[in-house]
Protein backbone atom coordinates (compact mmCIF):
# COMPACT_ATOMS: atom_id res chain seq x y z
CA UNK A 1 0.00 0.00 0.00
CA UNK A 2 2.82 2.46 0.67
CA UNK A 3 6.52 2.42 0.98
CA UNK A 4 7.68 4.53 4.02
CA UNK A 5 4.15 5.88 5.93
CA UNK A 6 3.36 5.61 9.40
CA UNK A 7 0.00 3.28 10.49
CA UNK A 8 -0.66 6.00 13.30
CA UNK A 9 -0.94 9.98 13.33
CA UNK A 10 1.30 12.30 15.29
CA UNK A 11 4.94 11.03 14.30
CA UNK A 12 6.30 13.91 14.11
CA UNK A 13 9.73 15.61 13.02
CA UNK A 14 11.16 12.70 10.18
CA UNK A 15 14.17 13.48 7.37
CA UNK A 16 13.63 11.28 4.88
CA UNK A 17 16.57 11.65 2.54
CA UNK A 18 18.24 10.26 -0.04
CA UNK A 19 15.78 7.05 -0.87
CA UNK A 20 14.46 5.65 -4.67
CA UNK A 21 11.02 4.15 -3.40
CA UNK A 22 8.78 3.13 -6.20
CA UNK A 23 5.73 0.54 -7.11
CA UNK A 24 3.40 1.12 -4.50
CA UNK A 25 -0.29 0.02 -4.40
CA UNK A 26 -1.80 3.56 -3.15
CA UNK A 27 -5.71 3.95 -3.56
CA UNK A 28 -7.15 6.51 -4.78
CA UNK A 29 -6.75 10.02 -2.28
CA UNK A 30 -9.97 12.47 -2.44
CA UNK A 31 -9.97 15.31 0.18
CA UNK A 32 -12.96 13.70 2.23
CA UNK A 33 -11.22 10.17 2.81
CA UNK A 34 -7.69 8.78 4.21
CA UNK A 35 -5.13 10.38 2.18
CA UNK A 36 -1.78 7.96 2.20
CA UNK A 37 0.84 8.07 -0.28
CA UNK A 38 3.94 6.12 -1.40
CA UNK A 39 5.44 8.29 1.19
CA UNK A 40 4.35 11.17 4.12
CA UNK A 41 3.58 11.94 7.22
CA UNK A 42 0.13 11.03 8.02
CA UNK A 43 -1.32 13.52 9.69
CA UNK A 44 1.74 14.83 11.32
CA UNK A 45 4.13 17.46 12.05
CA UNK A 46 7.61 18.94 10.70
CA UNK A 47 8.55 15.91 8.38
CA UNK A 48 11.20 17.11 5.92
CA UNK A 49 11.36 15.52 2.92
CA UNK A 50 14.28 16.06 0.40
CA UNK A 51 16.92 14.88 -2.19
CA UNK A 52 14.32 11.63 -2.99
CA UNK A 53 13.46 9.89 -6.76
CA UNK A 54 10.00 9.06 -5.66
CA UNK A 55 7.69 7.22 -8.86
CA UNK A 56 5.56 4.78 -10.01
CA UNK A 57 2.81 5.06 -7.51
CA UNK A 58 -0.40 3.55 -8.55
CA UNK A 59 -2.30 6.76 -7.32
CA UNK A 60 -0.56 8.98 -5.06
CA UNK A 61 3.22 9.97 -4.79
CA UNK A 62 3.98 11.80 -1.54
CA UNK A 63 1.15 12.81 0.27
CA UNK A 64 0.57 15.50 3.10
CA UNK A 65 -2.91 14.98 3.53
CA UNK A 66 -5.76 14.41 5.96
CA UNK A 67 -6.53 11.27 7.42
CA UNK A 68 -9.42 8.73 7.90
CA UNK A 69 -11.52 9.39 11.48
CA UNK A 70 -12.50 12.94 9.66
CA UNK A 71 -14.02 11.58 6.88
CA UNK A 72 -13.64 7.75 5.38
CA UNK A 73 -15.24 7.61 1.42
CA UNK A 74 -19.19 8.57 2.98
CA UNK A 75 -19.58 9.80 -0.18
CA UNK A 76 -19.12 6.77 -2.14
CA UNK A 77 -20.09 4.05 0.80
CA UNK A 78 -23.56 5.93 2.07
CA UNK A 79 -24.19 7.63 -1.30
CA UNK A 80 -26.83 10.16 1.06
CA UNK A 81 -25.16 13.36 0.48
CA UNK A 82 -22.84 15.07 -1.91
CA UNK A 83 -19.17 14.89 -1.52
CA UNK A 84 -19.35 19.06 -1.02
CA UNK A 85 -21.02 17.91 1.75
CA UNK A 86 -18.97 15.34 3.32
CA UNK A 87 -15.91 17.99 2.80
CA UNK A 88 -17.32 20.45 4.72
CA UNK A 89 -17.81 17.64 7.52
CA UNK A 90 -14.44 16.60 7.09
CA UNK A 91 -12.88 20.29 8.09
CA UNK A 92 -15.27 20.44 11.16
CA UNK A 93 -14.53 17.21 11.98
CA UNK A 94 -10.65 17.99 12.14
CA UNK A 95 -11.33 21.48 13.81
CA UNK A 96 -12.76 19.58 16.74
CA UNK A 97 -9.77 16.72 16.70
CA UNK A 98 -7.02 19.19 17.19
CA UNK A 99 -6.20 20.55 12.96
CA UNK A 100 -3.60 23.38 14.17
CA UNK A 101 -0.14 24.31 13.60
CA UNK A 102 0.89 23.29 16.45
CA UNK A 103 -0.24 19.33 15.79
CA UNK A 104 0.10 19.03 11.60
CA UNK A 105 1.26 20.41 8.83
CA UNK A 106 5.10 22.63 8.52
CA UNK A 107 6.55 20.16 6.06
CA UNK A 108 9.22 20.35 3.65
CA UNK A 109 9.64 18.90 0.72
CA UNK A 110 12.73 20.01 -2.03
CA UNK A 111 14.97 18.98 -4.02
CA UNK A 112 12.64 15.66 -5.22
CA UNK A 113 12.23 13.91 -8.44
CA UNK A 114 8.68 12.84 -8.78
CA UNK A 115 7.02 11.13 -12.04
CA UNK A 116 4.94 8.57 -13.45
CA UNK A 117 2.14 8.97 -10.54
CA UNK A 118 -1.53 7.87 -11.91
CA UNK A 119 -3.04 10.50 -9.54
CA UNK A 120 -1.19 12.74 -8.46
CA UNK A 121 2.92 13.71 -7.55
CA UNK A 122 2.13 15.65 -4.26
CA UNK A 123 -1.35 15.41 -2.51
CA UNK A 124 -2.90 17.36 0.90
CA UNK A 125 -5.89 18.14 2.00
CA UNK A 126 -5.72 20.11 5.50
CA UNK A 127 -2.41 17.87 6.45
CA UNK A 128 -0.83 20.43 4.42
CA UNK A 129 -0.79 23.56 6.11
CA UNK A 130 1.97 25.80 6.82
CA UNK A 131 4.82 23.15 4.34
CA UNK A 132 7.19 24.64 2.27
CA UNK A 133 7.55 23.20 -1.74
CA UNK A 134 10.32 24.05 -3.53
CA UNK A 135 13.06 23.01 -6.40
CA UNK A 136 10.95 19.77 -6.93
CA UNK A 137 11.09 18.13 -10.62
CA UNK A 138 7.43 16.83 -11.37
CA UNK A 139 6.60 15.13 -14.16
CA UNK A 140 4.14 12.26 -16.04
CA UNK A 141 1.54 12.84 -13.91
CA UNK A 142 -1.81 10.81 -14.59
CA UNK A 143 -0.78 10.76 -18.62
CA UNK A 144 -2.16 6.75 -18.28
CA UNK A 145 -5.57 7.93 -17.89
CA UNK A 146 -6.02 4.93 -15.38
CA UNK A 147 -8.73 6.99 -13.26
CA UNK A 148 -11.31 9.82 -13.25
CA UNK A 149 -11.71 12.31 -10.84
CA UNK A 150 -11.62 15.55 -9.37
CA UNK A 151 -8.05 15.13 -7.85
CA UNK A 152 -5.22 14.82 -10.65
CA UNK A 153 -2.61 16.91 -10.74
CA UNK A 154 1.06 17.57 -10.20
CA UNK A 155 0.59 18.92 -6.96
CA UNK A 156 -3.22 19.14 -5.85
CA UNK A 157 -4.26 20.70 -2.48
CA UNK A 158 -6.87 21.13 -0.25
CA UNK A 159 -6.51 24.27 2.57
CA UNK A 160 -3.52 25.17 1.38
CA UNK A 161 -2.78 27.71 4.54
CA UNK A 162 0.19 29.85 4.38
CA UNK A 163 1.71 27.14 2.01
CA UNK A 164 4.70 28.35 -0.22
CA UNK A 165 5.09 26.63 -3.16
CA UNK A 166 8.23 27.88 -5.62
CA UNK A 167 11.03 26.99 -7.74
CA UNK A 168 9.38 23.60 -9.11
CA UNK A 169 9.49 22.34 -12.85
CA UNK A 170 6.12 21.12 -13.39
CA UNK A 171 5.51 19.48 -16.89
CA UNK A 172 3.97 16.90 -19.04
CA UNK A 173 1.34 16.23 -15.96
CA UNK A 174 -2.56 16.20 -16.82
CA UNK A 175 -2.76 19.51 -14.56
CA UNK A 176 0.18 20.99 -12.91
CA UNK A 177 -0.96 22.35 -9.58
CA UNK A 178 -4.42 22.47 -8.17
CA UNK A 179 -5.42 24.48 -5.14
CA UNK A 180 -8.79 23.70 -3.92
CA UNK A 181 -10.74 25.01 -1.60
CA UNK A 182 -8.43 27.19 0.88
CA UNK A 183 -5.96 28.65 -0.64
CA UNK A 184 -5.25 31.40 1.54
CA UNK A 185 -1.40 32.64 2.50
CA UNK A 186 -0.58 30.49 -0.33
CA UNK A 187 1.87 31.59 -2.49
CA UNK A 188 2.84 29.84 -5.47
CA UNK A 189 6.34 31.62 -7.09
CA UNK A 190 9.30 30.68 -9.84
CA UNK A 191 7.53 27.70 -11.04
CA UNK A 192 8.07 26.40 -14.46
CA UNK A 193 5.45 25.50 -16.23
CA UNK A 194 4.87 23.82 -19.20
CA UNK A 195 3.59 20.80 -22.18
CA UNK A 196 0.81 20.57 -19.10
CA UNK A 197 -3.27 19.77 -19.95
CA UNK A 198 -3.58 22.48 -17.83
CA UNK A 199 -0.97 24.41 -16.18
CA UNK A 200 -3.03 25.68 -12.72
CA UNK A 201 -6.27 26.01 -11.35
CA UNK A 202 -7.28 27.68 -8.62
CA UNK A 203 -10.62 26.75 -7.29
CA UNK A 204 -13.19 28.14 -4.61
CA UNK A 205 -10.88 30.11 -2.82
CA UNK A 206 -11.38 33.18 -1.24
CA UNK A 207 -7.60 35.01 -0.77
CA UNK A 208 -5.35 36.39 -0.19
CA UNK A 209 -3.29 34.06 -2.60
CA UNK A 210 -0.13 35.21 -4.57
CA UNK A 211 1.09 33.81 -8.12
CA UNK A 212 4.22 35.57 -9.33
CA UNK A 213 7.05 35.31 -11.06
CA UNK A 214 6.07 32.20 -12.88
CA UNK A 215 6.19 30.74 -16.44
CA UNK A 216 2.72 29.58 -17.61
CA UNK A 217 4.09 28.32 -21.12
CA UNK A 218 1.22 25.46 -21.65
CA UNK A 219 -1.81 25.79 -24.07
CA UNK A 220 -4.02 26.10 -21.24
CA UNK A 221 -2.64 28.19 -18.58
CA UNK A 222 -5.30 29.29 -15.65
CA UNK A 223 -8.80 28.12 -14.69
CA UNK A 224 -9.95 31.02 -12.21
CA UNK A 225 -12.86 29.68 -10.06
CA UNK A 226 -11.73 31.52 -7.23
CA UNK A 227 -11.36 35.70 -6.46
CA UNK A 228 -9.22 37.17 -3.89
CA UNK A 229 -5.68 36.17 -6.19
CA UNK A 230 -3.02 38.77 -6.50
CA UNK A 231 -1.78 37.72 -10.10
CA UNK A 232 1.86 39.50 -10.80
CA UNK A 233 4.85 39.09 -13.09
CA UNK A 234 3.91 36.30 -14.80
CA UNK A 235 4.33 34.97 -17.69
CA UNK A 236 0.76 33.37 -19.05
CA UNK A 237 0.67 31.66 -22.82
CA UNK A 238 -2.19 29.72 -23.00
CA UNK A 239 -6.05 29.43 -22.23
CA UNK A 240 -7.36 31.44 -19.62
CA UNK A 241 -10.82 30.51 -17.99
CA UNK A 242 -12.76 32.66 -15.38
CA UNK A 243 -16.01 31.66 -13.24
CA UNK A 244 -17.85 32.22 -10.93
CA UNK A 245 -19.55 29.64 -8.51
CA UNK A 246 -22.45 30.49 -6.83
CA UNK A 247 -23.60 27.03 -5.52
CA UNK A 248 -20.62 25.91 -3.48
CA UNK A 249 -20.46 27.88 -0.24
CA UNK A 250 -16.57 27.55 1.21
CA UNK A 251 -14.57 28.50 4.42
CA UNK A 252 -12.21 31.24 5.03
CA UNK A 253 -10.05 31.81 8.06
CA UNK A 254 -8.46 33.86 10.85
CA UNK A 255 -4.98 35.16 9.49
CA UNK A 256 -2.24 32.41 9.52
CA UNK A 257 -4.76 30.20 11.48
CA UNK A 258 -6.65 27.11 10.60
CA UNK A 259 -9.69 28.64 12.65
CA UNK A 260 -12.73 29.24 10.66
CA UNK A 261 -14.11 32.98 10.30
CA UNK A 262 -16.90 32.38 8.12
CA UNK A 263 -18.45 30.98 4.71
CA UNK A 264 -19.08 32.28 1.42
CA UNK A 265 -19.68 31.70 -2.49
CA UNK A 266 -17.31 32.50 -5.14
CA UNK A 267 -18.50 35.96 -6.82
CA UNK A 268 -15.95 36.56 -8.60
CA UNK A 269 -13.51 39.32 -8.95
CA UNK A 270 -11.03 41.19 -6.28
CA UNK A 271 -8.42 39.42 -8.25
CA UNK A 272 -5.50 41.76 -8.65
CA UNK A 273 -3.58 41.38 -12.01
CA UNK A 274 -0.05 43.57 -12.39
CA UNK A 275 3.02 43.14 -15.05
CA UNK A 276 1.96 40.25 -16.47
CA UNK A 277 2.75 38.93 -20.16
CA UNK A 278 -0.02 37.20 -21.89
CA UNK A 279 0.60 35.64 -25.28
CA UNK A 280 -2.82 34.28 -27.33
CA UNK A 281 -2.58 31.36 -29.28
CA UNK A 282 -4.64 31.09 -32.25
CA UNK A 283 -7.91 29.59 -31.99
CA UNK A 284 -7.43 29.61 -28.13
CA UNK A 285 -10.14 32.56 -26.33
CA UNK A 286 -10.00 34.09 -23.21
CA UNK A 287 -5.91 34.93 -23.12
CA UNK A 288 -5.88 38.64 -20.99
CA UNK A 289 -7.85 39.64 -18.95
CA UNK A 290 -11.14 41.06 -20.72
CA UNK A 291 -13.45 38.08 -19.06
CA UNK A 292 -13.38 41.12 -16.25
CA UNK A 293 -14.97 43.77 -18.53
CA UNK A 294 -17.86 45.08 -16.81
CA UNK A 295 -16.60 44.78 -13.65
CA UNK A 296 -15.94 47.49 -10.95
CA UNK A 297 -12.87 48.84 -10.36
CA UNK A 298 -12.89 49.88 -6.54
CA UNK A 299 -14.36 48.61 -3.57
CA UNK A 300 -15.77 52.28 -2.91
CA UNK A 301 -17.19 51.89 -6.42
CA UNK A 302 -18.72 48.96 -5.57
CA UNK A 303 -20.18 49.52 -2.64
CA UNK A 304 -21.69 52.52 -4.14
CA UNK A 305 -23.33 50.16 -6.84
CA UNK A 306 -24.49 47.31 -4.41
CA UNK A 307 -26.41 49.98 -2.18
CA UNK A 308 -28.05 51.53 -4.84
CA UNK A 309 -31.28 49.18 -3.97
CA UNK A 310 -32.14 48.15 -0.67
CA UNK A 311 -31.39 44.12 0.55
CA UNK A 312 -28.88 42.29 1.49
CA UNK A 313 -27.58 38.91 0.15
CA UNK A 314 -28.77 39.27 -3.15
CA UNK A 315 -27.71 42.85 -3.41
CA UNK A 316 -24.17 41.61 -3.36
CA UNK A 317 -24.70 38.93 -6.19
CA UNK A 318 -25.95 41.36 -8.50
CA UNK A 319 -22.79 43.53 -9.17
CA UNK A 320 -19.58 42.46 -10.05
CA UNK A 321 -16.23 42.72 -7.36
CA UNK A 322 -13.69 45.19 -8.52
CA UNK A 323 -10.45 44.11 -9.76
CA UNK A 324 -7.11 45.30 -9.93
CA UNK A 325 -5.71 45.38 -13.58
CA UNK A 326 -2.67 47.66 -14.85
CA UNK A 327 0.60 47.36 -16.50
CA UNK A 328 0.05 44.54 -18.07
CA UNK A 329 1.68 43.03 -22.20
CA UNK A 330 -0.75 41.60 -24.52
CA UNK A 331 0.99 39.96 -27.56
CA UNK A 332 -0.37 37.94 -30.75
CA UNK A 333 -4.15 38.04 -29.88
CA UNK A 334 -4.32 38.32 -25.65
CA UNK A 335 -7.20 40.80 -24.96
CA UNK A 336 -6.55 43.13 -22.20
CA UNK A 337 -9.24 44.55 -19.70
CA UNK A 338 -11.49 47.10 -21.07
CA UNK A 339 -10.73 49.99 -18.02
CA UNK A 340 -6.89 49.13 -17.71
CA UNK A 341 -4.88 52.17 -17.85
CA UNK A 342 -1.47 51.67 -18.34
CA UNK A 343 -0.38 48.58 -21.01
CA UNK A 344 0.71 47.13 -23.44
CA UNK A 345 -0.88 45.46 -26.44
CA UNK A 346 0.43 44.33 -29.71
CA UNK A 347 -2.05 42.30 -31.36
CA UNK A 348 -0.35 40.76 -34.39
CA UNK A 349 3.14 40.22 -32.58
CA UNK A 350 3.97 36.39 -32.03
CA UNK A 351 6.62 36.11 -29.63
CA UNK A 352 7.99 32.69 -30.52
CA UNK A 353 7.56 30.92 -27.35
CA UNK A 354 9.16 28.00 -26.56
CA UNK A 355 10.69 26.17 -24.13
CA UNK A 356 13.55 23.47 -25.05
CA UNK A 357 15.24 20.91 -23.20
CA UNK A 358 18.92 20.68 -23.32
CA UNK A 359 20.27 17.59 -21.08
CA UNK A 360 19.36 18.66 -17.53
CA UNK A 361 18.98 22.48 -18.51
CA UNK A 362 15.78 24.19 -19.79
CA UNK A 363 15.66 27.51 -22.00
CA UNK A 364 12.79 29.85 -22.41
CA UNK A 365 13.06 31.53 -26.30
CA UNK A 366 11.25 34.27 -27.24
CA UNK A 367 11.38 37.57 -29.16
CA UNK A 368 9.48 40.66 -27.35
CA UNK A 369 8.45 43.96 -29.54
CA UNK A 370 10.22 46.93 -29.85
CA UNK A 371 8.64 48.87 -27.27
CA UNK A 372 8.76 46.26 -24.58
CA UNK A 373 11.27 48.12 -22.52
CA UNK A 374 9.10 51.29 -21.90
CA UNK A 375 6.57 49.96 -20.03
CA UNK A 376 7.30 49.06 -16.21
CA UNK A 377 5.70 47.31 -13.41
CA UNK A 378 5.21 48.88 -10.12
CA UNK A 379 6.52 46.40 -7.45
CA UNK A 380 3.74 45.40 -5.65
CA UNK A 381 3.80 44.88 -1.70
CA UNK A 382 1.17 44.27 0.74
CA UNK A 383 0.43 48.15 1.52
CA UNK A 384 -0.56 48.01 -2.87
CA UNK A 385 -2.23 44.85 -3.24
CA UNK A 386 -4.84 45.54 -0.75
CA UNK A 387 -7.16 43.61 1.26
CA UNK A 388 -9.10 40.94 0.25
CA UNK A 389 -12.97 42.21 0.68
CA UNK A 390 -14.54 38.26 1.68
CA UNK A 391 -11.79 36.86 3.76
CA UNK A 392 -11.09 40.73 5.03
CA UNK A 393 -7.46 39.63 5.27
CA UNK A 394 -3.68 41.21 3.72
CA UNK A 395 -1.36 39.61 1.14
CA UNK A 396 1.38 39.17 3.61
CA UNK A 397 3.83 36.22 4.37
CA UNK A 398 3.27 33.70 6.52
CA UNK A 399 4.76 34.60 9.55
CA UNK A 400 2.56 38.11 9.25
CA UNK A 401 4.91 40.52 7.87
CA UNK A 402 4.41 42.32 4.45
CA UNK A 403 5.27 41.20 1.26
CA UNK A 404 7.41 42.42 -1.35
CA UNK A 405 7.48 41.01 -4.53
CA UNK A 406 11.09 41.83 -6.13
CA UNK A 407 12.53 38.60 -6.53
CA UNK A 408 12.36 37.64 -9.93
CA UNK A 409 12.46 34.23 -11.38
CA UNK A 410 16.17 33.57 -11.39
CA UNK A 411 16.44 35.07 -8.26
CA UNK A 412 17.48 38.47 -8.99
CA UNK A 413 16.54 41.81 -7.35
CA UNK A 414 14.37 44.03 -8.76
CA UNK A 415 14.05 47.83 -8.84
CA UNK A 416 11.21 50.12 -9.94
CA UNK A 417 12.73 50.16 -13.71
CA UNK A 418 12.85 46.60 -14.55
CA UNK A 419 10.86 45.64 -16.74
CA UNK A 420 7.49 43.58 -16.22
CA UNK A 421 6.93 39.46 -16.52
CA UNK A 422 9.02 36.98 -14.91
CA UNK A 423 12.68 37.80 -15.34
CA UNK A 424 13.82 41.47 -14.73
CA UNK A 425 16.45 40.62 -17.99
CA UNK A 426 13.71 40.15 -20.40
CA UNK A 427 14.61 42.67 -23.23
CA UNK A 428 13.42 43.53 -26.89
CA UNK A 429 14.04 41.30 -29.71
CA UNK A 430 15.48 37.71 -29.11
CA UNK A 431 15.68 36.42 -25.85
CA UNK A 432 17.57 32.89 -24.78
CA UNK A 433 17.32 32.16 -21.14
CA UNK A 434 18.01 29.18 -18.46
CA UNK A 435 15.18 28.75 -16.77
CA UNK A 436 16.09 25.43 -14.77
CA UNK A 437 19.39 25.12 -13.51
Amino acid sequence: KCCFYPDRIGINYITVKGFEMAQAATPWTPPTADQPGLLGPHWSKGWIIEDNIIHSSKCSGISIGKEKSTGDNYRTKRRDKPGYNYQIESVFSATHAGWSKEKVGSHIIRNNTIYDCGQNGIVGHMGCVFSEIYNNHIYNIALKREFYGHEIAGIKLHAAIDVQIHDNRIHDCSLGTWFDWQAQGTRVSRNLFYRNNRDMFVEVSHGPYIIDHNILASEYALDNFSQGGAYVNNLICGKMVQRKVLNRSTPYHYAHSTKIAGFSVILGGDDRFYNNIFVGIDSIEGVGTAHFNGYTTSLEEYLEKVHQKPGDVEIFYNVDQPVYINNNVYLNGAVPFEKELNKLVAEQFDPEISITEEGDEVYLTCCLPENFGKIFGEIQTTKSLKRVRIANENFENPDGSGVILDIDYLGKKRTEKSVVGPIADLQQGKNRIKVWR
